[in-house]
C-alpha cells in the first residue's frame, strides 16, 4: 500500500474543531480523512470545521468521506463544514448538488464555484438551513 501523500493537523477547543488537510485526498488517503473526522466525534467534538485551502486534490472518494462525516456529525448533533474547498472538489460538489450539506450555503443561494451566474432557483426547503459555524482562529500545526 502506498504511503499517503495527506496530513492532518486538528486544533480544538472544547467542542469545536478546525481540521487542516494539507495534501491529496484520493482513493488512498480517504479512509484517514474519515477516520480523523470521526475521532473529532468520539472526542465529543461537535463543530467540526474543515480547511481544504491546502488541498491540492480531491477526488470523489475524498467527497464520499466528507459526505460520511457529515451525516455522522448531524447524527451526533453537530455540524461540519468545509471551507475553502479546491477547484476539483468544488466542481464535485456543484455536480452532484450537495453544497447546502457541506458549505452551509442554503439550497436557494446556491452558484456554480466556476463562472459568476448563479444557478438555477431551488425551493426552497422546509426547514430554516444551519448556519456555518466560524472558523476558529489559532495557531494550527
Amino acid at each position: 500500500m502506498p504511503l499517503s501523500r495527506l496530513t492532518v493537523y486538528r486544533h480544538g477547543q472544547r467542542e469545536q474543531a478546525l481540521v487542516t488537510l494539507p495534501g491529496e485526498i484520493d482513493l488512498d488517503s480517504a479512509p484517514l480523512v474519515r477516520e480523523s473526522l470521526e475521532r473529532c466525534l468520539r472526542d465529543g467534538i461537535r463543530t467540526i470545521d474543515v480547511d481544504l485551502a491546502p488541498v491540492t486534490f480531491c477526488d470523489c472518494s475524498g467527497l464520499n468521506a466528507f459526505l460520511h462525516a457529515a451525516q455522522q456529525t448531524t447524527v451526533a448533533g453537530g455540524t461540519l463544514r468545509l471551507h475553502h474547498p479546491p477547484t476539483t472538489l468544488a466542481r464535485i460538489v456543484d455536480l452532484v448538488g450537495c453544497g447546502f450539506l457541506l458549505l452551509g450555503l442554503p439550497l436557494d443561494r446556491l452558484s456554480s464555484p466556476l463562472s459568476d451566474t448563479p444557478a438555477s432557483p431551488r425551493p426552497t426547503p422546509p426547514h430554516r438551513p444551519v448556519p456555518s459555524a466560524p472558523v476558529l482562529s489559532g495557531d494550527v500545526r
